[in-house]
């Protein structure tokens, strides 16, 4: 059976999984990053690194797979999708991979919300630490690196470069990363000559834009033997790591929502729509990788590392089980504290000086319904998210919920969720992540998976359902209501605190 390779370059490393054409895994392999913190809220990693650790991955994945590299009929990348690299002519790297934790362009975020609303309306996506004032900070930070930049492009495609030995004007990025561009009219899929104009920005330093399922090139006999592959496998374009993780999930039909329960919680629905949110400024709105759906979502930076310093700080290192039963008891919601989730400053939208903590705490607080709001925090946020989605989207409808990330495993969390959400909370049983989101890309470049849809749904595989128990709708309502009401009085309080009044 013919094998098909996914590789997601992700912020912690990067991994390489197998999978035969029926959706099974073979087997994976994981090298880890080497970031760098030069400078104050400097993060770099070296893309000569990112590109090493693939090779190694994928000749580590295929080498104890045991199968032949001839069955393997071709690959596609999936990557961080905010930071940038600048490349020669050549296709080398002459900058750091700029990454999405690099804070350094602030000042070209300011500039570039000067034309907040336009930038909105074009991208999707506000201007924020991804590549619009990356880019900016280059040309005026580094004028002399600036001037060699033949492309901008992201990981995943500097990788895919390399491996099929292609010059800058092979450069290419997918449609799933243009609502972080700054730049894009991504509605039209195509690179917008006023936002370039208006910023200075050459629009011949961006890179081509083409689908996800291209096929952008073959590896190359120069790397063929680094990676374990043969010369001339395919690589299709691959896109955006968020992206390919809703398409794991199996998100392809308006209605299907992804909750992202990882480091950050991350909440996309699906659309027929290009939303972007100029009421509320709490969404962006990404392509999906297929075509005419799009992905209108937020986040809780940390909303999972939360648990985590919990469990390390508050709780002496109790194992998450056991908070998760203790936590389990849906009698306490009637008294359960209010625990604001953002101890990073808050995200969607960008209120950087709002903090987090307990509110409405009285002597009947024990750890177990400290955690439980914690908890409650993220599915609060997320019916915040909702709403805007159906404001934007009146005729949107919430089918159901899937579920994908380390937080999976809390039964509590996806019970508080499927009740404050009112909708049903699915696991997925045969997933897989980035990776397996973009092996059904290379699938479908390569025409081993002729129908993409119809492979999504025989891949993708729902696991363990929570339920919603419409007993707890009020009390839902009115928790997310004041919920939304303390974020307003603390943001308010926040820019008090930070203007010294």
């Amino acid at each position: 059976m013919q094998l098909l390779l996914g590789i997601d370059i992700g912020t912690q490393g990067t991994k390489a999984v197998l999978f035969q054409a029926d959706g099974q895994r073979v087997m994976d392999a994981f090298v880890k990053s080497q970031p760098r913190y030069p400078a104050p809220g400097a993060v770099e990693e070296d893309p000569e690194e990112q590109l090493a650790a693939a090779l190694k991955a994928i000749r580590e994945c295929v080498t104890k797979s045991g199968r032949c590299a001839a069955d393997v009929a071709g690959l596609a990348i999936s990557g961080q999708m905010a930071g940038v690299i600048g490349i020669d002519a050549a296709g080398h790297a002459i900058t750091p991979y700029d990454s999405w934790l690099d804070t350094r362009c602030s000042a070209y975020i300011a500039s570039m919300r000067t034309a907040d609303e336009i930038v909105l309306r074009r991208t999707g996506n506000v201007p924020s630490f991804n590549h619009g004032p990356k880019i900016l900070w280059w040309k005026h930070e580094r004028p002399d690196i600036y001037e060699r930049i033949a492309r901008f492009v992201q990981p995943g495609a500097y990788v895919a470069m390399r491996l099929c030995y292609l010059d800058a004007s092979a450069a290419f990025i997918d449609p799933t990363y243009l609502h972080f561009s700054g730049f894009a009219d991504n509605a039209a899929g195509c690179w917008d000559q006023e936002l370039c104009a208006r910023f200075g920005i050459s629009a011949a330093k961006l890179p081509r834009i083409v689908p996800s399922t291209e096929r952008v090139g073959y590896i190359s006999p120069e790397l063929a033997s680094a990676c374990g592959l043969l010369a001339g496998t395919p690589v299709m374009a691959g896109c955006g790591d968020t992206a390919a993780s809703f398409l794991a999930c199996g998100a392809i039909e308006p209605g299907i929502c992804v909750d992202v329960a990882g480091t950050a919680s991350v909440f996309a629905a699906t659309t027929d729509q290009f939303i972007p949110d100029t009421k509320t400024g709490i969404l962006g709105c990404g392509r999906s990788v297929i075509d005419g759906l799009w992905h209108p979502y937020a986040y809780i930076n940390g909303g999972g590392q939360n648990l985590e310093w919990f469990r390390a700080t508050l709780a002496a290192k109790t194992g998450f089980a056991e908070l998760d039963a203790a936590a389990a008891d849906a009698t306490l919601d009637e008294r359960l504290p209010f625990f604001v989730p953002h101890l990073g400053g808050r995200v969607s939208p960008a209120w950087p000086d709002l903090r987090g903590g307990w509110v409405d705490l009285d002597w009947s607080a024990t750890p177990a319904t400290l955690f439980r709001a914690v908890l409650e925090a993220v599915a609060l946020e997320y019916a915040l998210y909702r709403d805007a989605v159906t404001s934007l989207c009146p005729g949107f409808s919430m089918r159901e919920i899937r579920i994908t990330g380390g937080g999976e495993q809390s039964v509590t969390w996806n019970q508080l969720k499927a009740n404050r959400l009112q909708a049903r909370v699915c696991g997925i049983e045969r997933g897989g992540g980035a990776p397996l989101g973009v092996a059904l890309l290379a699938g479908a470049g390569t025409g081993v998976l002729p129908a993409l849809e119809g492979a999504v749904r025989a891949w993708v595989t729902s696991g363990a359902a929570a339920d919603p128990n419409p007993a707890t709708a009020a009390l839902s309502r009115v928790r997310t209501r004041r919920y939304a009401d303390l974020l307003e009085t603390l943001h308010a309080w926040s820019l008090r605190r930070e203007q010294g009044t």
